[in-house]
């Protein structure tokens, strides 16, 4: 398993265009859970049910624009880098990138 916890740059393809952000990984007791959130220009979300698996990580955020919808997240983490994907309800699915933060 790598340490999946720290601070990543996030770069999501969506259907508005590149979203940037900063995503942040904090792993709960035990290793299998994680918190954190996602801050950009669309303001900020929480993570909900983060789980780890390996170097998988499962979670759920609620967006609130440009509507409220429940956004299911998958990535896998390869030392600083990560890669996902966002399903965005009837918006489809977005990849999006992430490198750990210096």
């Amino acid at each position: 398993m790598s340490e999946v916890g720290g601070t990543y740059d996030f770069v999501a393809q969506s259907p508005m265009g590149e979203q940037t952000g900063t995503f942040t990984v904090v792993p709960g007791p035990g290793g299998d859970t994680f918190n954190g959130q996602l801050s950009g220009g669309m303001g900020t979300m929480d993570v909900q049910d983060g789980t780890i698996s390996g170097d998988t990580l499962t979670w759920k955020m609620k967006m609130g624009m440009p509507m409220p919808m429940t956004l299911d997240c998958e990535a896998t983490v390869d030392g600083d880098a990560v890669n996902g994907t966002i399903k965005a309800g009837m918006m489809g699915t977005m990849p999006f990138t992430a490198q750990r933060q210096d």
